[in-house]
């Protein structure tokens, strides 16, 4: 199996902690160039020193607030221009704050469509033309497992996910003849710390200790536990690989069997 991504120039977006941290740190192990991006530099920096590098691995990172969607445009513009062209793009954006849909202002729907779907929007066509020329192009996008099944109190994650996942699979649907994959994972309760605060957002506004949260979560996973962020970075990776070349305009669920769907 070729997992090989010696060459390759990956982008890997929210790369400083939890799974956009664990999928870098998968891609530089199987040869990647590895660019982090993220809004904090000092953990830019730190998450940079972690990666692997075999002594001719040219890791990079770029600073920017997914809040801006025209300076992201601009700083990866112009990382293209300058570094060549990104053979695999991760989007993966910190997910809404919890909360039903009924209570949602319009403004929480307007900045995660911002920073969801129009910021993996200005990525993948600042990357299109690069992958189209070099001969490789992965796309993949981290978004939720609820495309297939809606979380509860989850409202505006819910709304936005799907949207993405509806804009992969059209993207997926155009850009297969350049013999460019598109595809998306869906993670499920993962040991992060989303994890944590949405098991603290939980405790609080029921009489249920963290401990009672966390065990009726676990409850609804066939395996029985949480997953490990690196398990999920195994998958979005062989996506990204050569192995993954015929696997295109997919939701793949990574979540322990929890999503009652096929």
């Amino acid at each position: 199996m070729n997992l090989d991504l010696k060459n390759k120039r990956a982008l890997v977006c929210g790369s400083t902690q939890g799974i956009g941290k664990a999928v870098a740190i998968e891609l530089a192990l199987l040869g990647a160039n590895v660019t982090l991006v993220a809004r904090n530099e000092q953990s830019l920096k730190q998450t940079k020193s972690e990666l692997h590098n075999n002594g001719s691995q040219l890791h990079s990172y770029l600073c920017v607030d997914f809040n801006d969607a025209q300076a992201l445009k601009e700083l990866v513009e112009q990382f293209v221009q300058r570094s060549g062209p990104v053979n695999v793009l991760i989007n993966n954006t910190g997910g809404p704050a919890a909360g039903s849909i009924a209570a949602a202002k319009t403004e929480d729907f307007l900045s995660a469509f911002n920073n969801h779907l129009i910021c993996n929007h200005i990525l993948a066509q600042a990357c299109f033309e690069g992958m189209k020329n070099s001969g490789y192009g992965r796309i993949v996008n981290i978004i939720s497992t609820s495309v297939k099944q809606p979380l509860p109190n989850l409202g505006v994650s819910n709304t936005i996910r799907a949207a993405v996942a509806n804009w992969a699979k059209t993207l997926a649907n155009e850009l297969g003849k350049f013999g460019i994959t598109v595809n998306n994972v869906l993670p499920g309760a993962t040991a992060t710390q989303r994890l944590t605060g949405i098991i603290e957002n939980k405790a609080a506004k029921t009489a249920a200790s963290q401990e009672e949260v966390k065990k009726e979560m676990l409850h609804e996973i066939p395996l029985a536990r949480f997953a490990e962020a690196s398990e999920i970075a195994a998958a979005v990776a062989f996506l990204a690989s050569p192995a993954g070349a015929y696997i295109n305009g997919v939701n793949l669920p990574v979540d322990g069997g929890r999503t009652a769907s096929l």
